[in-house]
């Protein structure tokens, strides 16, 4: 068949192409878009950067050439890119009206389920609903009351990198994960605890894969959620929603039933229930909120330690410094307590040091606006997605102290202010992590009793490189390094503090 002389599935694929063109074009505007790199037709310049690989440095490089705000778009997508301290306080801090929305994800979102959880449930009030909860159940008051078992738990990480210094990866994971199970659930460091683990870790795989904008066309494209399901982009999202189901179900299945029981220990979930009780409304949002927590709260944690043993191991001066800190304020008969930090300056700029010379999230979570705006004399069209680079505020230039380098010393000099992680760490304005308080709470005590127990050093046979993974969460690529206790005086102090803690509360043995 013939159309004008045209055949009719060419016909259909320029009427396609022009359909597309005029869609997914940026609207013509007397403001003008930030810069950006080159653009070409219908793609625009969205594909000039690979979103799900290392992007941030990426980012960072442009900033020579664009300056703060980076604009890309395409395939009816915008992005903006914010590098640096000023544009992410100016737009998603005091403008949080317009920027609390987060990106639309059609897969990790939609056809996942993602979009029930409180990281990524659409700002409007049944997000303040969620939120409300979470921070009434995480404020700083009510972490006091899990800071013992976060002591424990860090004793426990303890004992396991001096038995086996070698295997400190997995010692690690397992460490940020008891703290969240045990603090979420009330379940013990033992027994129930590890079949969740494994499991978990495998879903925040999916989950920080597909939570990048752009990791799968189809959220560029959302009708292509309307294509055959045996697609491999549609049969990853079946075992995506399957995995994170699991997550969020089983645990909250367990708990409810301990609850009904009168067994269950104090937690996260059961402060939960009583304030709001068990209705099947309060129930959805407990259940979100706790497997929120308990699918992202240890990934920080784990890649934070990481990062700390690593830094530690590059630079032993700094090691050797806060040591000497740590024995002149806390002495050498016992570990220091979550209490002790604040009275660590140095070690504290340690704990700064580690969070800021490789963030966890470098990129942040990315936001989108909800109507049009302007900023710096550059439009934001609705809708676009707005992503603080991390990375680009780490590495501001310093004189006196190379970004690049590890220096604690930078959070100590009043005379060249440097900015606290924790102004980014845990993202920004409305929807800043409720959870803060409790991951700096972790940190510091995994942090501090490994300084006061251990010494780290490089490997001996090769030189350590420092490398990270570039996906959404950084993670220090597995790397050697040796770890022993500082002496046999801080070895037996390790295994007292356990011994001690299993005999007070039996959370060794698994019992509760």
């Amino acid at each position: 068949m013939i159309v004008d002389n045209v055949p009719l599935p060419v016909a259909g694929v320029f009427l396609l192409c022009s359909i597309l063109l005029v869609v997914f074009q940026p609207r013509r505007q007397s403001i003008p878009y930030a810069p950006g790199p080159p653009s070409f037709p219908l793609i625009g310049n969205i594909f000039s950067v690979n979103l799900a690989q290392g992007a941030w440095k990426v980012f960072t490089r442009m900033k020579d050439q664009y300056g703060d705000i980076i604009f890309l778009h395409g395939l009816g997508t915008n992005v903006l890119v914010l590098n640096s301290q000023k544009a992410v306080n100016d737009l998603l801090e005091k403008n949080g009206t317009n920027y609390s929305h987060r990106p639309v994800f059609t897969v990790a979102g939609e056809l996942m389920g993602l979009d029930q959880s409180l990281a990524l449930i659409p700002y409007g009030k049944e997000w303040r609903e969620h939120r409300k909860l979470a921070n009434i159940a995480l404020s700083s008051g009510s972490v006091q009351k899990y800071r013992a078992i976060q002591e424990d738990l860090a004793a426990l990480l303890n004992r396991d990198i001096l038995k086996d210094p070698d295997d400190f990866f997995m010692h690690v994971r397992l460490a940020a994960a008891r703290v969240v199970m045990s603090v979420t659930y009330g379940f013990p460091a033992h027994g129930i605890v590890e079949k969740y683990i494994i499991h978990a870790e495998k879903t925040m795989k999916i989950v920080t894969t597909a939570t990048v904008p752009g990791a799968y066309l189809c959220d560029l494209i959302p009708f292509m959620k309307h294509l055959p399901k045996w697609l491999p982009f549609m049969q990853e999202a079946i075992h995506g929603k399957n995995m994170i189901d699991t997550l969020v179900d089983r645990p909250f299945e367990h708990i409810k039933s301990q609850l009904a029981s009168g067994t269950a220990a104090d937690s996260l979930a059961k402060d939960l229930f009583a304030i709001v009780g068990g209705n099947t409304e309060s129930e959805h949002r407990i259940k979100w909120i706790l497997g929120t927590m308990y699918g992202a709260g240890g990934e920080a944690t784990y890649a934070t330690v990481l990062t700390f043993i690593m830094a530690m191991a590059l630079n032993p001066e700094k090691q050797m410094k806060a040591q000497q800190e740590l024995d002149l304020v806390i002495g050498t008969e016992r570990l220091p307590t979550i209490a002790d930090v604040p009275n660590l300056p140095y070690v504290k700029a340690v704990i700064k040091e580690t969070m800021r010379w490789n963030p966890a999230f470098p990129l942040g979570l990315a936001r989108r606006s909800g109507e049009d705006d302007v900023y710096e004399g550059y439009f934001i069209p609705k809708g676009t997605i707005v992503m603080p680079n991390i990375w680009a505020i780490v590495s501001e230039s310093n004189p006196k102290y190379p970004p690049q380098e590890f220096i604690p010393e930078r959070f100590l000099d009043p005379l060249v202010p440097t900015i606290d992680p924790s102004v980014y760490a845990f993202g920004f304005g409305r929807r800043y992590c409720p959870g803060r308080y409790l991951a700096e709470n972790s940190v510091s005590i995994m942090i501090s009793t490994m300084l006061a127990a251990f010494t780290i050093s490089p490997p001996a046979n090769h030189k350590l490189e420092p490398n990270f993974s570039e996906n959404m969460i950084s993670y220090p690529k597995p790397f050697d390094c040796r770890i022993a206790p500082r002496s046999e005086k801080w070895a037996r102090l390790v295994l007292q503090r356990t011994e001690q803690q299993e005999m007070r509360t039996g959370i060794l043995a698994g019992t509760q």
